[in-house]
């Protein structure tokens, strides 16, 4: 699969996962301990528009991390289809200027796939979802972040935690959740919560 049908296929998913949100969880705690899972979709819709505007050649106004929606379902679709309509029309081969950063499109392509493959995991685990991704679209993932990933952009105040140490014979996702800072889900809950471990792969306080 190309970057762009993985894309397509990841935030359909997302928006399925949306659509399953009940009002009674949405303040529920979600691998990113920072978010309950209004403010991780209130995250994942604000940082949407922003790679939708840049992908566009519009300049985004506002703090993506300080949106909120009155809509979720309906302003991730109309994000989503943006998105997706830059991206067909205008290809990865290009300069893409996101805030004050003007970026290589392919760079921002492997962001976009990472943040929506990796949050979609988050939300699924918060409102006891299925993970709906296949492994090939988690490979993908998986290859392109590894790619563009560094230690700068890991630890305490930054976007991803550091690597849970995962074996290579563990399944793709906890690999790749192993990657992202996200404690593997193969590891079970009363197993996570005996030993004082959050899904970030923490200890709890």
């Amino acid at each position: 699969m190309a970057d762009f049908e993985v894309l397509e296929s990841v935030l359909d998913k997302d928006l399925i996962l949306i659509e399953n949100v009940g009002p009674q969880q949405l303040h529920l705690p979600t691998p990113c301990p920072e978010y309950d899972v209004n403010m991780l979709v209130n995250h994942i819709i604000g940082w949407l528009q922003r790679f939708e505007s840049g992908v566009n050649g519009r300049t985004f106004d506002g703090d993506p991390g300080k949106f909120v929606s009155s809509n979720p379902v309906n302003d991730f679709r109309n994000a989503s289809a943006g998105l997706l309509a830059g991206w067909s029309k205008g290809g990865i081969e290009r300069t893409v200027r996101l805030g004050n950063s003007d970026l290589p499109g392919k760079m921002v392509m492997s962001m976009t796939l990472t943040e929506y493959l990796t949050h979609g995991c988050d939300l699924a685990v918060a409102t006891d979802q299925a993970v709906p991704f296949s492994e090939e679209e988690i490979a993908l993932v998986l290859e392109r972040a590894s790619a563009t990933l560094g230690e700068q952009y890991r630890g305490e105040g930054k976007p991803f935690g550091h690597i849970v140490d995962v074996t290579e014979s563990a399944p793709l996702l906890d690999r790749f959740l192993g990657f992202m800072g996200r404690q593997p889900l193969t590891v079970p809950k009363h197993i996570r919560d005996a030993l004082g471990i959050n899904q970030g792969g923490e200890e709890t306080p």
